[in-house]
């Protein structure tokens, strides 16, 4: 019988979306759900985007350039420009989702066996885009005990190997809502300068920041242009998730002109979801701040509720909208899948995202989940009451 390849094997599934069988069966047994488990925001999409996709004169859907067309990436520039990441146009390739931005980066400046240095907990495909590439990563743990803060530079340095090609870096984090302070960029800028090595900060959440903290891009910092690459995508900005537009901005022409190889391979980016995405570009300020007062009030009541929970330990997120919830229980896995076939309060339930799957190291994690708090306050509230319920009940 033919055999699969070992990249194929290595693989992992996401922890995110293996619990979908038992949430639809769940759901055919009449059960509600809360789900508490995917980065899918309840946020309504801005209407200038969605009106430019319906009124438009397209005659033919044609392909647009490999690295995005014109007009958006123009407009894409101006936008980064007013928050201090100063580029051009020619500085950005326009990718189909932050995702593929990042598999095209691992493919244009690693080979197999290098590594990558990534502060852990991490998004889970991180792990999927590495093992695409046959890239190894190399944690930076962070401890939910110190809300998730980088390690010292010592500590950091340790890591460094003559594999290691970069450090990544989600700012605000996913899964943790961790903000990296100006002093932190700087430190991790000091170090990618040092070892000659890539900075690539995957900013999606830039514009969800809280408590009056503001957001710093490591292309604001002085110095690394040859070092930083900014990963980017409309999903969470505007709540595009379905759009799949991303990209990748830098001003090393080496690594765009690379990734533009990539690119072309692939053809281009979807034409309707650019256009969308270029209007969502005149989205009002006063969108982001109801947007930002909404997710407030959810963290903070999330995370009052979750307190009211013997035995459990929670980080307060500074920005994105999830947070890491640590359990009395051994594994996380099992409860979340228990959760869904053997539990119910008033014939309800909640979907977790088990947080084993965002850390590489072994065994860490695994009393952990993950809260996306993109529900309006009343379902986050219920959803604790029916996990502090369980808990009472579930036996590792």
């Amino acid at each position: 019988m033919p055999t699969i390849s070992k990249k194929g094997h290595d693989m992992p599934a996401s922890p995110i979306r293996k619990l979908v069988p038992y949430a639809e069966q769940a759901t055919k047994e009449g059960k509600s759900i809360y789900y508490l488990n995917i980065g899918q925001p309840d946020i309504k999409t801005p209407n200038v985007a969605l009106e430019a996709v319906k009124n438009n004169n397209v005659e033919i859907l044609s392909y647009s350039r490999s690295e995005g067309s014109d007009t958006y990436r123009k407009k894409l520039a101006k936008y980064y420009n007013s928050h201090n990441i100063k580029v051009t146009h020619k500085d950005i390739i326009v990718t189909s989702g932050a995702s593929e931005a990042l598999l095209f980066l691992f493919s244009s400046i690693m080979d197999p066996g290098d590594e990558v240095i990534i502060s852990e907990p991490f998004y889970a495909n991180y792990i999927a885009f590495s093992t695409a590439s046959g890239v190894n990563v190399i944690p930076a743990i962070c401890d939910i005990d110190d809300n998730f803060a980088l390690p010292s530079i010592e500590a950091f340095e340790k890591l460094i190997t003559p594999k290691t090609k970069a450090i990544l870096i989600c700012n605000p984090g996913n899964p943790t809502g961790y903000l990296y302070s100006k002093q932190e960029i700087e430190k991790l800028a000091s170090i990618v300068i040092k070892h000659d090595l890539f900075l690539v900060a995957d900013e999606v959440y830039r514009e969800f920041v809280y408590d009056g903290h503001k957001h710093y891009s490591i292309m604001g910092v002085d110095g690394i242009d040859q070092n930083a690459v900014i990963i980017d995508s409309v999903s969470k900005r505007y709540s595009m998730c379905g759009a799949r537009v991303g990209c990748l901005v830098s001003k090393n022409i080496k690594v765009m002109q690379t990734v533009l190889k990539f690119a072309q391979a692939r053809l281009s980016p979807p034409t309707y979801a650019q256009i969308a995405s270029e209007a969502a570009l005149d989205t009002p300020q006063s969108y982001f701040d109801d947007v930002i007062k909404e997710y407030v009030d959810r963290r903070d009541t999330l995370i009052a509720e979750l307190q009211k929970i013997d035995g459990i330990k929670v980080a307060k997120p500074k920005g994105a909208f999830y947070c890491i919830v640590e359990l009395p229980i051994k594994n996380s896995d099992d409860f979340a899948q228990w959760l869904l076939e053997d539990f119910e309060v008033n014939n309800e339930t909640i979907m977790v995202a088990p947080a084993g799957g965002f850390y590489s190291t072994p065994g860490i994690g695994l009393n952990q989940i993950r809260i996306a708090y993109v529900l309006n306050k009343e379902s986050l509230i219920k959803a604790v009451r029916i996990l502090k319920e369980a808990l009472k009940v579930y036996k590792d």
